[in-house]
């Protein structure tokens, strides 16, 4: 089974930066980035850009070349970014927000790391990196006397414009690189298909270190819009929804759990700022579509709630889906829609034949957002592979991922592969419990965690935040067995308060693990 997306022509040089270039030319004093009430026009942030583009082209770090970038969000970080892409080379982001600990194992997983850029108050994160660490501000003095205008480097879609983590099943993190053909091919997909124009002023609410923030940073830079950035390295829904009331923002990204957050904040203190929105573009876990049902109803909602599908190893999107012809059923899981321009989706069984129409099937990505593989994974490469088709090769990148295609001819994904467990002799997928269980009344939203029992045996524990009194164990046990096998039912239920987020926006089920075993080395019983 395939799905295809529309074919749309790209520049002989598809390359990001260079549609900023055009901007800054053509509207030289437009606002391209806000931050802690400072603007900065398109023109002072090429200029920026293209001295420390001069910079690293004077170190030799060029086409090729990787460099960190360990700052929060600034306009600093923008520079950072553009020059780099400027001088050919590739950004990694380097995510402050991470302990020190994890920043240090990232820093042992770049091969041929150039230099990174810090700041007086991230430079200590990354001083064990054997490389230069540089301070843009220390070297305002030197930058100053480099060339303003462009370098003039020859890059082409095939370099690699950013390099991100992502986990693996290894538990080592992979370093993805994405090339500027798949980059701009998303970013004029959005531009295009959704009508982003220079009024579609963006606020970034999700982590450096995301690969969701990677477009959400530079897609309104793509289309001649403002960026408005958080003056926090966390992020902190009061000063988000702050942002988003005081201005004229259009547009923004994040995954799933950091849109409730946003839309609880908006309904508890009876706001408007998100429902003025025109797009808010969503993914990266299962979709709890009862979290914001109420809020999609209110009278005079005119934001446009975009379900996406991707990975990062293919340009993070691959899919999107208005959620607005979404119809809930029973047992309906939301649809992540259809491909980008110049993607292709394949379903394939495990010998990577295709599968019939209505067939499950692994999710395989094809077409310009396949990324330039892993740059320190081996055997993980294998992921990135080639199938005949039509009598052709095709390179395709195997996402793990189960799916179908449903009546509408919309994506639909059923969760991860290597996401089941084996339980009392079954194979179970979590996801699929967590869906039951935010069918339920008086659930708000819930997540499973695998834990074990003194014995080693696998057993499922369920997280429930209750939309009001809690609720009693025994009454969500009968619920949940009306529609689940008893397989299926966790052997707990623990009602919590809010679900914890990682860094990323995602509900952090290894934080959930953590605590239910902290609990009981408490209570001097097993987990």
């Amino acid at each position: 089974m395939i799905l295809q997306g529309k074919r749309v022509a790209l520049p002989s040089a598809p390359v990001v930066h260079h549609q900023f270039e055009a901007h800054a030319a053509a509207t030289p004093d437009a606002v391209a980035v806000v931050h802690a009430g400072r603007a900065t026009t398109y023109a002072e942030l090429d200029a920026r850009a293209n001295r420390f583009a001069h910079f690293l082209a004077a170190r030799g770090h060029g086409r090729g070349a990787k460099v960190g970038v360990c700052l929060d969000y600034s306009a600093d970080m923008l520079v950072a970014i553009l020059g780099t892409l400027k001088a050919g080379a590739a950004y990694v982001p380097l995510d402050p927000a991470y302990p020190a600990t994890r920043l240090q194992l990232l820093l042992g997983q770049v091969p041929g790391l150039a230099l990174i850029v810090a700041s007086p108050a991230t430079a200590a994160m990354v001083e064990s990196a054997d490389v230069e660490v540089v301070d843009l501000e220390q070297l305002s003095g030197h930058l100053a006397a480099l060339p303003a205008t462009s370098p003039g480097t020859d890059v082409t879609g095939d370099d690699v414009c950013y390099a991100v983590f992502t986990s693996g099943s290894t538990g080592t993190p992979k370093l993805t690189a994405v090339r500027h053909e798949g980059w701009f091919n998303l970013m004029n997909w959005l531009k295009i298909e959704y009508g982003l124009h220079s009024g579609s002023h963006n606020l970034v609410v999700s982590a450096f270190g995301f690969d969701l923030s990677q477009r959400a940073l530079m897609t309104p830079l793509f289309c001649g819009a403002t960026q408005y950035l958080l003056a926090s390295r966390n992020f902190d829904a009061m000063m988000a929804y702050r942002i988003l009331t005081e201005h004229d923002i259009r547009v923004v990204h994040c995954a799933s759990s950091t849109l409730y957050v946003l839309v609880d904040w908006e309904t508890a203190r009876g706001g408007d700022a998100l429902t003025r929105l025109d797009y808010v573009l969503f993914g990266g876990e299962a979709l709890k579509a009862e979290r914001l049902t109420d809020w999609a109803r209110r009278a005079g909602n005119t934001c446009t709630l975009l379900h996406q599908y991707g990975v990062a190893e293919c340009t993070d999107v691959a899919t999107s889906y208005d959620l607005a012809g979404h119809r809930p059923g029973e047992q309906d899981i939301p649809p992540v829609g259809t491909p980008a321009y110049n993607t292709d989706i394949h379903l394939l069984d495990e010998e990577l034949r295709h599968v019939a129409p209505g067939e499950q099937g692994e999710i395989c990505i094809a077409g310009a957002g396949v990324g330039g593989g892993y740059l320190n994974a081996g055997p993980e490469n294998r992921k990135f592979t080639t199938i005949e088709v039509d009598g052709e090769p095709l390179r395709i990148y195997r996402t793990g991922d189960r799916g179908r295609i449903n009546e509408t001819g919309d994506l639909v994904v059923l969760g991860r592969i290597d996401a089941q467990v084996k339980v009392r002799g079954m194979r179970i997928d979590p996801t699929d419990i967590e869906r039951a269980l935010a069918r339920l009344d008086g659930v708000r939203e819930a997540a499973v965690a695998v834990t074990h029992t003194s014995a080693g045996e696998a057993e499922l524990t369920a997280f429930i935040v209750p939309a009001g009194d809690d609720l009693a164990e025994d009454d969500v046990r009968a619920r949940l067995l009306r529609t689940l096998p008893r397989n299926m039912v966790p052997a707990r239920f623990l009602t919590i308060a809010r679900l914890p987020l990682s860094p990323h926006g995602k509900v952090d089920r290894a934080a959930l693990a953590n605590d239910l075993r902290d609990r009981y080395a408490a209570s001097g019983t097993a987990a």
